[in-house]
Order: C-alpha cells, then structure tokens, then sequence
C-alpha cells in the first residue's frame, strides 16, 4: 500500500458530503472526548447492512454510505490508535491518521470476496498509523527496510527493560523471534533509545564563548571564508616562489626537478620520473642525476630565502 497524494485526496472526499443525521468529521478534530463520544453513539452495522452500504457505495459512488460505514468503524480506529500512544504523539493524530487509513480501506473493500469490513480496514488503519509514526516520531529516519519496520513496532514491547541496554543473549533471542539479525537488533535499540543532542545549543545557562556545541565538530577552521581565502594566497605566492626559483636553474637541472616533483599524469596525479630515466635521457649514471637534483634543491632553497628577506 502506498500513502499517495490520489489516495489521501480521494480519501477525503468520502466525507465533504455532510448528511443530515451524520457528524462531519472534516478539519481538525477539536474536542477529542467529544469526538470518542460521538463514535460511541454511531451504531454498528449488521453484516447485511454493512454489505448493502458498501455496495451502494461501490456500485453508485454513494458518499452518504460512505460515511455511514466510517462512522460504525471509528471505534476501530480509536482502539487501534490506543495501541501507539506510547511513541509519544498526539492521541487525537493518531486516530486522525487511522481516519485515513479507514477511508481508504472503505474505498477499497469489496464486500463480494466475503470478509467483513473491520477485519480487511485493520491493516490500512495500522499501516496508515505506522506511517505517520515513522515520519514523525524523530528527525532521523529510523525504519526504512522491512526488517528496521518490524523492529521498531516490537522492540519496545520485546524489551524486559526499556532503561536498561540489551545483553547478547536477549538481542539473539529477539532476533531470532522476529527472524532478523542480531545486529540489526542492536542498531535499531541504539536509534531508538540513544540519547538525542541539540547541535545547535550547548550546556543550559552557559554563556562561556570558548565552549564548543555539537554543530561546530561538523566544520573545520579550515572551511571558514578567512582560512580558505588565506589558503589561496599561500598557495599563490609559493607558485610565484617556485616558478621565480626554478628560473636560477640551468636548463638541465630544471628539467630534472620539474621531471621529478612537478610531473603530473593525464588524470592529474603526480608521477615522478625515475632516476634511471632521466639517468638514459641526459646519457649518464642515476648517481650523477640525484647529485643534480640535490644541488638544484639547494639553490632554489636559497633563491628563495632571498626573495623571502628581500619582500
């Protein structure tokens, strides 16, 4: 089942109809006790008059069946609601939510296969919860595979105690009832029970500017505007240093100190040329070339003090 835009919005209009003897349920719920009371009252259809509603509503698009049908489930809504309160979010968008999930199980049930109307909507209602649960219970996203969903909904009741971690064994033990891998056990534990930290806020009343929050480990000093600004013009003098240091070589030695640390492949790494390449190309030993380049090292040191005193 997908939780589609068509699907809410077709949803919803089985009950923009608002029929004399029928509560809207359109908008916001507003008084919840109100709301319970109401579903209370709705009567509960016999399995003859729930087939006829439906296949009114099947065969004629008739919404004021539609709504007869919500109203007589709402008390299923609620009980299955009740189930999720302790994910710490609002009672009255659970059952709001679970709405939903019946009014698409209404427009989906077809009463000719034979089973009721409260045993097909079970599943839309809890799948419809669940999603919004997911969505909304942490900013992190905790359940995004088959697996990490059948976590979720059973750890908390698996677990003996939520205050205390799982040990090896009760992790292998859940693992194996729910057929998944201990592993997954244990990482589903640590996202829902970690402790969350602001990133943007330190400790409460400090007012010490050298303390650091949880945001500022996620950027260096190196990506500030001024590090990176200063990093370019370091890196624009030493260009300007070694290109005017190279110049004081001759035109051998320079070939050799740009072959050995300045040649760059076709993918742009660097790849020095070996002693005994440059050894064959100048036509003597690779003993005589590495006194070359240390030489030449030496003065371009040199020139480059002296740029150095000289600015």
């Amino acid at each position: 089942m997908t939780d589609s835009s068509t699907d809410r919005s077709n949803s919803t209009a089985l009950v923009t109809y608002k029929a004399p003897s029928v509560p809207a349920l359109v908008g916001p719920l507003g008084d919840l006790e109100a709301f319970m009371r109401a579903a209370e009252r709705a009567p509960i259809l016999s399995p003859e008059e729930e087939r006829s509603l439906a296949m009114r509503l099947r065969d004629h698009n008739d919404v004021e069946a539609a709504q007869q049908l919500i109203l007589s489930h709402l008390r299923l809504v609620i009980s299955i609601a009740r189930g999720f309160l302790g994910y710490g979010l609002p009672y009255a968008d659970l059952i709001q939510e679970g709405n939903i999930g019946l009014m698409k199980a209404i427009r989906h049930y077809d009463p000719d296969r034979g089973a009721r109307l409260m045993t097909f909507a079970v599943h839309w209602i809890r799948s419809e919860i669940q999603e919004y649960i997911i969505r909304n219970w942490r900013i992190v996203k905790l359940a995004t595979t088959k697996n990490q969903r059948k976590l979720f909904f059973n750890l908390r009741q698996m677990k003996n105690d939520s205050q205390t971690a799982l040990t090896e064994q009760q992790a292998e033990d859940i693992a194996l009832t729910l057929d998944v891998k201990r592993k997954e056990v244990l990482e589903m534990e640590e996202r829902m029970y970690g402790q969350e930290t602001s990133l943007d806020t330190s400790s409460a009343n400090n007012d010490d500017e050298s303390t650091f929050t949880p945001a500022d480990w996620l950027s260096r000093e190196s990506d500030e505007p001024e590090a990176i600004l200063e990093e370019k013009e370091q890196q624009r003098l030493e260009g300007e240093g070694l290109h005017l240091a190279l110049q004081t070589l001759d035109d051998r030695s320079r070939r050799i100190i740009q072959a050995r640390y300045l040649n760059i492949d076709s993918n742009g790494n660097a790849k020095p040329v070996t002693l005994q390449e440059l050894a064959q190309e100048f036509g003597v030993s690779a003993e005589r070339i590495r006194q070359i380049e240390k030489l030449a090292i030496k003065k371009m040191k040199q020139a480059l003090l002296s740029a150095h005193y000289t600015a």
